[in-house]
């Protein structure tokens, strides 16, 4: 056990936060504490960012105008989807995959313009400010699990519709619509598995030693 390790007490609550969170649909109103709130974008904002060019920016909708704007670029989404799902477009509607009504907070999270700027780290990968991104979210994410707060990631809606709706510059892009709030109870498993949409593969299946394929 290396100096470093947390003490067994703390590694098991990290541990226990990233088994049980979980991509929440079903919120239960309330509100989050503004302190809470800055608590959770603060531990979003420690995320690890290619270049330390920390790509993200939040946006917090408070006007219920909005939010409401923001559902209905969801809900064209959903059934643009289930078109394309073909077969599945019944079962598919029939899941819900938003809280976006019924959530205590809704963010909006997206990359910043600019970003051909950063090189460092991204000359060959230029999608690295989307894995950075996506690491502020899980932090966020593990954070709010922490603190008894479901959080769920929607992102069925049309970039630039959305962009629009908010008046972000040119060149950004939002990645997220976060559906934050206090919940009845947290799922059991992941809520497409519950529901029989999908059924998670094991690490051994996805985990190769020194080349690809190789178990």
């Amino acid at each position: 056990m290396s100096e470093h390790a947390f003490s067994p007490e703390e590694r098991a609550a990290v541990y226990r936060a990233i088994a049980e969170r979980r991509d929440m649909r079903h919120f239960s109103g309330g509100e989050v504490a503004p302190e809470l709130l800055a608590r959770l974008l603060e531990a979003a904002h420690q995320a690890p960012s290619v270049g330390l060019m920390q790509p993200w920016r939040f946006i917090r909708i408070t006007q219920p105008a909005l939010r409401e704007s923001i559902h209905g670029l969801v809900e064209e989404e959903r059934v643009r989807t289930a078109e394309a799902l073909g077969e599945r477009s019944d079962a598919f509607m029939r899941l819900k995959v938003e809280g976006i009504r019924d959530c205590a907070e809704l963010l909006v999270v997206a990359l910043m313009d600019g970003r051909e700027a950063h090189v460092f780290g991204r000359r060959t990968l230029p999608e690295m400010d989307q894995a950075s991104l996506a690491c502020a979210i899980q932090n966020l994410w593990l954070a709010a699990r922490a603190e008894g707060l479901g959080m769920g990631w929607v992102s069925l809606f049309e970039p630039q519709a959305l962009a629009d709706l908010l008046g972000m510059p040119a060149g950004s892009k939002p990645l997220a619509v976060l559906c934050l709030g206090p919940v009845h109870a947290f799922y059991d498993a992941p809520m497409l598995v519950q529901e029989g949409w999908a059924k998670p593969r094991p690490l051994s299946e996805l985990l190769f030693e020194n080349h690809w394929g190789t178990p």
